[in-house]
């Protein structure tokens, strides 16, 4: 399936977007593109991101607002830099954002922020979640309110570091014939402060219920997860990263484990690749983003989105950009 969309954001570079559904309105989530003239690298040097905005839409194809920066890193007390791709949940009538940072130390984290309404501003705690480690925070509440928060990136997300449970400065991935990275999940705790437990691995099988090999990177966890639920199954979708695809797991229990399903979305134009999906009055879709605006330059993206289909037999019809 084909579709062209045109930016939605476009008087800020914005990337990373989590769409939720909250009041009967669509409301976008997206990390903060800053323009500079720095180079690119594998560390992620290059993202200088240093607040959140809040977009809205009452629905497809309705105008965008703004509701201006709703957290800025002078306002968090651990944070150093690097406020990268976030996600918010409502719970117990709450909405927390949920951001990855670097601390004081250089190390990334995550952060829990607080608001009344889903447009913010977000009040920060003033530590970051106990145990937390690496980006790309994906905050999912399932029916019995239980808050679920997959994360990681490799390389510049340091998630390739902490394999022995501890922070290795010099860790690096595994073997290409042994079993990939494996993503994290950590259910949270009633008041949105604190693990209930310590993080556990979210294990991807391919079709013979081995898990992926971390030389199979048309299929094995990169960075960017996003966690939905649909006819009763739980979908993990991921990028790949260095194959730049937005791929898709499917399981009966949220961690896990997750079987390979395919690609929901081919390359986009520039290096890395975001997503989320929502469902809205009966339909599906897929928001992300590319460097269209930019001409290519992979720290200056823009949000888009476009409408996701399922097959009948649950799988998704590949939407090629």
């Amino acid at each position: 399936m084909t579709q062209e969309k045109k930016p939605l954001i476009t008087h800020i570079f914005t990337a990373d977007p989590s769409a939720h559904v909250f009041n009967d309105k669509i409301y976008i989530y997206p990390s903060h593109d800053i323009p500079h003239d720095g180079e690119d690298n594998d560390n992620g040097d290059e993202y200088l991101m240093e607040d959140y905005h809040v977009f809205s839409m009452d629905g497809p194809g309705s105008d965008v607002v703004d509701h201006g920066e709703v957290l800025h890193e002078s306002q968090v007390p651990w944070v150093s830099k690097q406020m990268w791709a976030p996600d918010v949940v409502c719970k117990n009538g709450i909405y927390h954002l949920v951001f990855p940072a670097r601390d004081k130390d250089g190390n990334f984290r995550l952060g829990i922020a607080s608001s009344q309404t889903p447009d913010g501003p977000f009040l920060p705690q003033p530590n970051y979640i106990p145990g937390s480690f690496s980006i790309d925070p994906c905050s999912f509440i399932d029916d019995d309110d239980t808050v679920y928060i997959y994360f990681g990136g490799l390389w510049g997300g340091q998630l390739e570091k902490y394999r022995t449970g501890e922070f290795l400065p010099d860790g690096t991935e595994p073997e290409k014939d042994e079993p990939a990275v494996c993503p994290k999940c950590g259910i949270m705790n009633d008041e949105m402060t604190a693990f209930a437990k310590a993080p556990q691995d979210i294990v991807i099988l391919d079709e013979n219920g081995n898990p992926l090999l971390a030389g199979d990177e048309e299929r094995r966890y990169f960075e960017g997860p996003w966690m939905h639920k649909h006819n009763g199954k739980y979908y993990f979708s991921y990028s790949t990263g260095t194959t730049h695809y937005i791929v898709y797991a499917i399981s009966d229990n949220p961690l896990g484990p997750f079987t390979y399903q395919g690609r929901i979305l081919e390359p986009v134009i520039g290096w890395t690749t975001h997503h989320s999906i929502i469902e809205y009055h009966g339909k599906t879709y897929l928001f992300y983003h590319d460097c269209e605006l930019s001409g290519g330059i992979n720290h200056r993206r823009n949000v888009k989105y476009c409408e996701l289909t399922y097959n009948e037999d649950g799988t998704f019809q590949t939407v090629t950009p």
